[in-house]
Order: C-alpha cells, then sequence, then structure tokens
C-alpha cells in the first residue's frame, strides 16, 4: 500500500509511575498494537527515555505490518508539562524526569512531529473525543482521576484548558485540610488527594478496620445483609440507598467483579476487597465506601462552587466502581453545595474508555496539529 493510500497513524504513549502504555492511533480513534510495559522508573531519566526510544524506532515499521503511515508521536506522562512539552516538575516516582524536554526528545526520536501534555490532560482529551463526553455532546466538563493520586483537567471548547503555564487541573492539591493535615507527596498538609486518592483509600481502610478485609469478604456479608448482592448481579441493580437527585452516568463496564486500574495488591487494605465486601452488603465496608465519597464530594463542591462547572467525568482506579460509588458521591456533593450553583444540575459520568484513554488522548494532542 503507497503512502498516499495508507491510513494515518500517531503513535500514543501513556507514562505513569508502574507502567507505560502505548499504541498506533488512527484518525477516526481507532487503536492497534495496544500493549503496555514496565515503567522502571527506579532506573532513572536515561532508562525511560531509553524505552520510549525503542518504541518510537520500532513504531514505523509497526505501523507498515498493519497497512499504516505513521506521521508522528503523542505522549501523556505524570508530572507538570508546560506548553513547551517540558516537564516543569515530576515527583519522585519519577526520578530525574523533571526538566526532560520531552517533546524534542520524542521529535529527535522519531523524526517526526511530537506533543507532550500531562497524562490526565491526555485522559481528559481522549474522553472528550471518543469517551463517555463525546457520547453526550459534551463539550465542557471538569475531569477529574482518583488514582494513586488526583490529576484533574477542565475541557472547554473540546480542548484542554493548560491556564497560564499548561498546569491547570492541579486538583489534588487543593489544601481541605488547614491544621494538622496529612502530609502530602507535593511537600504541602491537607491536599485533597492525601484524602480521597486510592492510597488515601488503603490508609483510611486500616483506619477504620485494622484487620483488614479478608480474601473471602465479599461472602462474609451474608445473604441477609442490607446490599447483598447476588452473584451476577450488575452494580447498576445494587441500590446504593443515597436518593441522590444527581444524574449518574455508569458505563456498561460497571459490574461487581469490575475493580480495574486498582494496583494489584494482594494485602488485606486492597480496595478491591473493600469494595467486593460492600457489594455484597458488608456493614463495616459500606461505611468505609460512604466515608470516602464524603471526602471525595469535599473537593467536588469546591470545583463547584470555584468553576461554576456542571458536568464532571470521574476516571482513575476508582471509576471501575460506577455508580456504585458514584451515586454515593453524588449524594454527599449535592448536600454540601450552594443551591444557587445547582442550575440545570450537577451531572457525574464516569470515564468509558478505560486503559486506552491516555494513549488515544495524547494521539490525539498531535492530531489536532497535524
Amino acid at each position: 500500500m503507497g503512502k498516499g493510500t495508507a491510513q494515518e497513524v500517531v503513535l500514543g504513549f501513556d507514562l505513569g509511575g508502574t507502567r507505560i502504555k502505548m499504541g498506533l492511533v488512527e484518525r477516526s480513534g481507532r487503536v492497534h498494537a495496544f500493549r503496555s510495559v514496565p515503567t522502571g522508573s527506579a532506573e532513572g531519566r536515561e532508562h525511560l527515555l531509553a524505552t520510549l526510544r525503542q518504541a518510537c524506532a520500532a513504531a514505523e515499521t509497526e505501523a507498515a505490518g498493519h497497512g499504516l503511515r505513521l506521521i508522528g508521536v503523542g505522549i501523556g506522562t505524570a508530572g507538570f508539562v508546560d506548553a513547551e512539552g517540558r516537564v516543569a516538575y515530576a515527583t519522585e516516582n519519577l526520578p530525574g524526569w523533571t526538566g526532560t524536554e520531552l517533546r524534542r526528545e520524542l521529535e529527535a526520536a522519531s523524526g517526526l512531529p511530537a506533543a507532550a501534555l500531562n497524562d490526565v490532560h491526555a485522559m481528559a482529551l481522549g474522553e472528550a473525543w471518543l469517551g463517555a463526553p463525546a457520547s453526550l455532546g459534551l463539550q465542557n466538563f471538569v475531569c477529574v482521576a482518583l488514582g494513586t493520586g488526583i490529576g484533574g483537567c477542565l475541557i472547554q471548547g473540546g480542548a484542554v484548558f493548560g491556564g497560564r503555564d499548561g498546569h491547570a487541573g492541579g486538583f489534588g492539591h487543593q489544601i481541605v485540610m488547614q491544621d494538622g493535615g496529612i502530609p502530602c507527596g507535593c511537600g504541602l498538609s491537607g491536599c485533597w488527594e492525601s484524602y480521597a486518592s486510592v492510597n488515601a483509600l488503603k490508609r483510611l481502610i486500616a483506619e477504620r478496620m485494622p484487620g483488614g478485609f479478608p480474601a473471602d469478604a465479599a461472602r462474609s456479608g451474608g445473604a441477609d445483609a442490607p446490599e447483598a448482592v447476588s452473584d451476577g448481579a450488575r452494580a447498576e441493580d445494587v441500590d446504593s440507598g443515597s436518593g441522590s437527585p444527581l444524574p449518574i452516568d455508569a458505563r456498561p463496564t460497571d459490574t461487581p467483579g469490575s475493580l480495574g486500574g486498582i494496583a494489584d495488591v494482594s494485602d488485606a487494605y486492597d480496595p478491591r476487597r473493600l469494595f467486593a465486601a460492600a457489594r455484597a452488603g458488608h456493614p463495616a465496608a459500606l461505611k468505609i465506601v460512604d466515608e470516602y465519597a464524603s471526602r471525595v464530594a469535599v473537593g467536588l463542591v469546591n470545583l463547584v462552587h470555584t468553576l461554576n462547572a456542571g458536568d464532571f467525568v470521574i476516571g482513575g482506579a476508582i471509576a471501575a466502581q460506577g455508580e456504585f460509588l458514584l451515586s454515593r458521591i453524588a449524594e454527599h456533593t449535592e448536600r454540601r453545595i450552594m443551591p444557587v450553583y445547582r442550575g440545570a444540575g450537577i451531572r457525574l459520568h464516569a470515564a468509558s474508555l478505560g486503559e486506552q484513554a491516555g494513549v488515544v488522548g495524547a494521539a490525539c494532542a498531535l492530531l489536532r496539529r497535524v
């Protein structure tokens, strides 16, 4: 197939603290050769760049093998990325990553145009292009990613609003506890992500249930538990008991066993065990889930009052819980917001692209330029 007729693709990367996801993305959004490899961040900056260079070097041949033509590279990375594609700041989860001229490195490695942006910005852009917001026709929304930390992005007119330096969306570092707050990895104390991230949830489980939950916690609630879920029941069939007036858009992947994205740990404080127990009606688990939902709602209320936003897309590991968790978050959010901000309603939507969102969004950032 000649160059004039081959489908054009972009090599998209999603670089996180533990995995690097990648794939070839067509202009239609179709993804080819999606895969992930360990980040190996402990080995330092040069190891990360070597992994990216190796993928760039192989991408053109790989694309041709699928009858495709590579036209550029896009990457979403953990850390703060400025408008020039430079990593302005990254935590020690990516040692030495601060200061990396990432866009230039990828252009040099591929000989093609490149785009670099924050990983949650990339996720939000992917959702705006092909995910839940796109299916609803949303051009303006706030994206919140609940993962190891909490990231965010404001989408306006279908594009990322980066602010003065490209760093808008650091929602996880809004201060929610001024005095005696939990120390945060950013150097401050009392940040929202110290109370509402996945790591914060693990700590909450340890505090409220010192022995944690056993591996068979999903069965310990008993058939007579108030919210027991029969085998194979869908999460949207579970009555959260919230009576929430906020609309919830839960994706079809919301099933009782779906705990995708949460770190694969096997200890008693594994959030997967918590949610399995809560779905089975375990009273202590339900109480912890409700407290966690309340902590998430605190930050969302601040965002509603600051941005006067109506639509929120919730992504990250926790989003896999769908309506089972989002309905509880919605209830606490509705209870706290000022009536004048309710307007036409506050709507929560579960992100729908899953682990491909960042790869798709990174490619989208480049496709909009070429």
